[in-house]
């Protein structure tokens, strides 16, 4: 068996349709999660003793289920303003809520941010979160994300870049837009097909999209800005 094979059987048995539905959607976001959490288990694998990690966005909890099977060392906090999603991510993962190694926060990225201590967090990871972000907002989210960092720590994003090359990118957009179709149609989600296309017009507006070489930038003159010695891993 191999390693997705097992990734795919040990996040159907936690996350169950949430899982499935997503994977049949869009298996390149379920295989971003696991991306993200391999690389927090990397630069644990680094270090010594237990590692603050803040979670971006952890919706239904397929992300931080990664995070949490990388390393036994991960304190993670979860922060989402969804309740619907949120509930289920405490719901499918309450067993390590029990365990003191997963904490829920309900204010949105930027409040949540501001209220932890300069300095106080090892990693902070998100997949497929900033994109949703307004562009002012996701800038302040930024700023942020690299204040709470202690020196050395890691900031790793699994997101939606939109390309340089527009044709191209709108080549893949359709791509996309065909499979949603195609799977949810067969399966006879409407509702869901809806919400995704729906969704998608917001991901692809001009105050969200975060074009590759502009978010690059952006994290660079961010990081120039900071005195701290710090990495950050875009997946």
């Amino acid at each position: 068996m191999t390693d997705t094979s097992k990734y795919d059987a040990l996040f159907s048995g936690v996350i169950g349709q949430d899982y499935e539905l997503l994977n049949l959607i869009c298996p390149l976001s379920t295989q971003m999660s696991q991306r993200v959490g391999a690389s927090a288990g990397e630069y644990a694998m680094q270090a010594n003793g237990n590692l603050t990690v803040v979670e971006l966005g952890g919706g239904t909890g397929i992300t931080t289920l990664a995070l949490l099977t990388a390393s036994d060392s991960f304190n993670i906090l979860s922060i989402d303003n969804e309740p619907v999603m949120q509930d289920q991510a405490k719901k499918h993962l309450h067993k390590w809520a029990q365990e003191g190694k997963l904490a829920f926060c309900d204010d949105d990225a930027l409040t949540a941010l501001k209220n932890l201590p300069t300095d106080s967090v090892d990693i902070v990871a998100s997949a497929y979160t900033l994109h949703n972000f307004l562009d002012t907002y996701r800038k302040e989210v930024i700023n942020e994300i690299f204040r709470i960092l202690k020196p050395g720590g890691q900031f790793i994003n699994g997101d939606r870049y939109g390309l340089d090359d527009i044709s191209e990118h709108t080549r893949i957009i359709q791509e996309e837009v065909s499979r949603y179709f195609k799977v949810l149609i067969h399966i006879n989600k409407l509702d869901v097909l809806e919400h995704w296309i729906v969704h998608l017009f917001s991901d692809e507006s001009e105050n969200h999209v975060m074009r590759e070489s502009v978010a690059l930038k952006q994290l660079r003159e961010t990081l120039a800005t900071d005195w701290k010695s710090m990495r950050w891993s875009p997946l």
